[in-house]
């Protein structure tokens, strides 16, 4: 992962030297148990954690890379190196356990942290969507379908249709940090033979997972599609939300703006432009996070009781995906947070068809109070709408008013209260009740 999209505090979860640290714990933990099951002489894992200490308590990543070039495999140059550093004591280290053991059980760890981070930037977001959606809770627009304008909304009903989405992704992200916490120390093939299953029990409480149920050695590679298809998932939100600024930012529409810094430049050759930049960046990284998906569901898969297909892929997704979707979801909070909203351009924008979002409405009471068909209601409606589309006239509700079986049956009194916006916004109160509990 690139520098430009990563925070430190992610990235420090897919150090080195946050991995080792986990690899050691975990062995030091699964030593404790055996001292505890009288298989290691007791004081084992104290008198390594001490020599460890005295050797510096860090381990010489470079060190590690020039044993694995020996042996080609890293969990060995791993424990080669602590043996370096902690000598005789060392024989009792990864006593009946499996390479997937540690990491595996470090994978788990490193994405039930990831979780914790990602779900405080989720609820970072949830709140600058509140606020926002609050903040205009009423501050009426029009609403698009297929990109046509359809019907009066507010801006403060997107925003809370948006904090929906994303609370039950935060639970989604929840359930899935649940899923993937788990700890496996079960030896070859996962059968326990060699060690015994109160040491899984004893190393999943002291790293505040829960002990995997049967691990065929490798810890069930289903567990991780759920995780990263609830990222792939998050995602897309990210880039629902971006889409829609991108759109409401075009010069035709102009109805809110990214903040645009003083000093900023928007292009290398236009002075004047102020360009979407940041939702652009979103979408772009949302792809990156999806694209994750696949593989980890291909990932499921694996020969008989393991294979390592699947972990040069992991390799990469797991630190690539959370450290671009902890990016990504903290760029949407700060977005969001100084989002320039104009409501202007809104009512300028709902104006711009001369009344014709009010055309269902009008057809809804000619077929209720008027007593006409729903056929000929839509036509009469059709007809005059027409001739706005087409710029033959320029206001819908003069054009009603010479329909006279219109005027005959509703008056015009009552045809000019059809033209009303607060008759769509008489619900707002309901759904945010609803939306904000």
């Amino acid at each position: 992962m690139i520098i430009r999209y990563s925070r430190p505090e992610m990235t420090k979860i897919w150090s080195q030297e946050n991995k080792y640290q986990i690899w050691f714990d975990i062995e030091i933990y699964a030593l404790e148990a055996l001292e505890k099951l009288g298989i290691a002489p007791e004081g084992t894992a104290k008198r390594i954690a001490e020599n460890f200490a005295k050797s510096g308590g860090k381990f010489n990543i470079e060190r590690i890379d020039e044993i694995e070039q020996t042996t080609k495999h890293d969990v060995i140059a791993f424990l080669t190196h602590l043996a370096e550093l902690t000598g005789e004591n060392s024989r009792f280290i990864h006593y009946g356990m499996t390479s997937s053991d540690v990491l595996d059980t470090c994978l788990s760890l490193q994405l039930s942290q990831a979780s914790s981070l990602l779900i405080n930037d989720l609820e970072k977001v949830l709140q600058s969507l509140k606020k926002r959606a609050f903040e205009h809770k009423y501050t009426i627009c029009v609403g698009r379908s297929h990109g046509i304008h359809a019907e009066p909304t507010t801006f403060g009903l997107k925003l809370a249709r948006f904090y929906a989405e994303f609370d039950r992704n935060l639970q989604r992200l929840k359930n899935a940090q649940q899923e993937i916490a788990v700890c496996a120390i079960s030896g070859a093939v996962g059968t326990h033979a060699n060690i015994s299953p109160k040491v899984q029990e004893f190393v999943a409480k002291k790293l505040n997972l829960v002990t995997e149920t049967t691990s065929s050695q490798v810890i069930p590679r289903d567990r991780h599609a759920m995780f990263f298809a609830t990222l792939g998932v998050i995602a897309s939100s990210i880039e629902n939300i971006a889409i829609e600024i991108r759109h409401l930012q075009r010069t035709e529409v102009l109805e809110v703006e990214e903040f645009f810094a003083k000093g900023q430049k928007g292009s290398s050759a236009m002075p004047h432009k102020r360009n979407p930049v940041l939702s652009e960046n979103l979408t772009g990284l949302a792809r990156m996070v999806r694209s994750a998906v696949n593989p980890a569901l291909e990932n499921v898969a694996l020969w008989h009781e393991r294979d390592i297909s699947h972990s040069s892929v992991e390799r990469m997704i797991a630190p690539d995906s959370c450290i671009t979707l902890d990016f990504a979801l903290m760029r949407l909070a700060n977005l969001i947070e100084n989002l320039q909203i104009y409501p202007q351009n809104m009512q300028k924008n709902l104006d711009n068809l001369g009344g014709l979002v009010f055309s269902q409405r009008v057809m809804l009471t000619l077929i209720d109070e008027a007593g006409i068909s729903r056929e000929e209601s839509y036509r009469i409606v059709q007809s005059n709408a027409m001739k706005i589309w087409h710029k033959e006239a320029d206001n819908f509700l003069e054009l009603l008013k010479k329909e006279p079986e219109v005027i005959a049956k509703l008056g015009t009194e009552k045809l000019n209260n059809l033209f009303d916006f607060s008759y769509h916004t008489k619900h707002v109160e309901d759904i945010f009740n609803a939306v904000f509990k």
